[in-house]
């Protein structure tokens, strides 16, 4: 039988052969954008709802193994420039929202810098890397919310080791322009905001409300395992699930959220 974990086996492409599939998935994006019916949440105003839904911040800058610590800094312009085109943004009932649509192609030109991209286990610089840190944030706080993620890509890879983590394993969302989407619909019949900012030290978010959330989510792991596969290499995984709480504390469900398999870069023994 073929499993998650043995299709992850890593299998090498040409150069070309991915340059030609990237501009493949980035034109097919584009078509649907045209063809689309959804409505997109595009409306974004300085007024702040009444209502905190969920908060949450990362810290911006972390010690990584043969990183330099410039692409990091870089990064913060990146997260800048991006913020600037969510920050406010309503979801109104029935809209969807678009991390891509919102935030628009990272260029030069546009003022983003060269910022640490993951690729294919690895890392290297490109213009807007580091925004997967925005991407990973929203989703997260996305969980602790009634809107329903549309559209969500695990990391396949897990590249460094959890010095610093502080939520579970495979609760991110990586994002690639603008084939690699974070999208959630709001099925709702409240209005939600979403606000973003930076400090000098961490990156913060809140989805806010018109009206107060009749429940409260807690996320989190099960089944989390590393296993080492025939062909050699490690993989990771784990199971994401949410329980739902009303005001008063009172459990009324317990669902699951995602499966995560990712192929690690370090070894398993290896902490910090």
């Amino acid at each position: 039988m073929n499993t998650p974990q043995a299709a992850m086996k890593p299998i090498q492409r040409s150069r070309l052969r991915l340059f030609a599939g990237k501009r493949y998935f980035i034109w097919k994006r584009y078509l649907k954008w045209c063809t689309s019916r959804s409505k997109v949440a595009k409306q974004r105003t300085s007024e702040i709802l009444s209502n905190e839904v969920m908060t949450h911040a990362t810290p911006l800058l972390r010690s990584l193994r043969n990183v330099d610590m410039v692409l990091q800094y870089n990064k913060i312009t990146n997260l800048r420039l991006a913020i600037a085109k969510l920050d406010g943004l309503l979801v109104r009932p029935g809209e969807t929202f678009s991390y891509w649509r919102s935030i628009g192609k990272p260029s030069k030109r546009k003022g983003y810098l060269e910022g640490m991209v993951l690729h294919y286990g690895g890392f290297h610089s490109g213009v807007g890397g580091g925004l997967c840190q925005l991407s990973n944030l929203i989703y997260w706080m996305t969980l602790h919310t009634p809107l329903t993620v549309t559209e969500r890509h695990r990391h396949s890879y897990d590249v460094f080791p959890d010095e610093q983590r502080t939520q579970p394993f495979g609760s991110g969302a990586t994002c690639s322009y603008n084939y690699l989407d974070l999208q959630m619909k709001n099925n709702t019949n409240q209005t939600y905001q979403l606000k973003l900012w930076l400090d000098d030290s961490h990156l913060h978010g809140e989805w806010r409300c018109d009206e107060q959330s009749l429940y409260k989510y807690e996320v989190y792991e099960s089944d989390h395992r590393i296993s080492l596969e025939p062909w050699g290499g490690y993989i990771r995984s784990n199971k994401i699930s949410r329980k739902i709480f009303t005001r008063t504390g009172d459990l009324v469900g317990d669902e699951a959220v995602t499966d995560n398999y990712a192929l690690m870069m370090y070894s398993p023994l290896l902490h910090g």
